[in-house]
């Protein structure tokens, strides 16, 4: 280690609407880490995303990601090359489902999509593989493709752009259980390919354990995050 967290929480308070103030004690992510939080709900994951990505600033306390305090990003042009440091995969992610899978890929690329050009093409089909999306299925369009195939696109969406931090909000949510397991398998070796440091907030444990790195649960009443030991939740590394 030895190297400042990628991300660091402090004593941070948001007000979003809740029962209470969204709030963490204290969190640190090394970089080139899995960190999985469990006990956080779809708003409170989308008011936490949205204060480590510097789109809303806490009340209280204080947000560090990527060795800067979010509260000194000057404007929005500044915040924009900020947040492509991020990769989200989320359902909030719109896709847009009358167009291919093809399409849903090349627009990270480029804006000209009937017909997708050759030379975007070429860094579609390499990306596509990386999810496991097979080449038959590119031609699908998204509203038609099943679950599993669209987790892939969000998935592959979020990987366009060569991020450093992979941010998962609650990415199994619409995934049957079968295809958890798979899923988990994906992210685990890209992970590793890229190097990646990986993040998410979700409500699924199963998920969660198969990702292999640290297993936090948060306590919304304190904000403090308890770590789980391998032991207890790796038993098959």
């Amino acid at each position: 280690m030895g190297s400042d967290p990628i991300i660091l929480m402090h004593d941070v308070s948001k007000q979003y609407g809740g029962l209470r103030p969204l709030r963490v004690r204290r969190l640190d992510v090394e970089a080139h880490t899995s960190t999985m939080l469990l006990g956080f709900d779809p708003p409170t994951a989308e008011t936490f995303i949205n204060l480590m990505t510097g789109a809303s600033l806490p009340e209280s306390g204080n947000v560090t990601t990527f060795g800067r305090d979010t509260r000194d990003i000057a404007d929005s042009a500044e915040w924009l090359t900020f947040v492509e440091r991020f990769g989200i995969v989320s359902d909030r992610v719109v896709l847009l489902e009358s167009m291919t899978v093809a399409q849903n890929l090349a627009i990270s690329f480029d804006l000209e999509l009937d017909p997708v050009p050759s030379e975007v093409m070429a860094r579609v089909l390499p990306l596509a593989d990386e999810v496991g999306i097979e080449p038959a299925v590119l031609t699908t369009r998204v509203g038609d493709g099943n679950a599993r195939l669209q987790a892939g696109v969000r998935l592959a969406r979020a990987l366009a752009l060569d991020p450093e931090l992979l941010v998962l909000e609650h990415p199994t949510a619409t995934l049957a259980q079968e295809d958890v397991t798979t899923y988990a398998g994906i992210i685990r070796n890209i992970a590793a390919r890229r190097r990646l440091t990986v993040l998410g907030l979700t409500a699924d444990e199963k998920f969660a354990k198969q990702i292999n790195g640290r297993l936090l649960v948060w306590q919304p009443a304190t904000g403090e995050l308890h770590e789980e030991s391998r032991r207890k939740f790796w038993p098959f590394r």
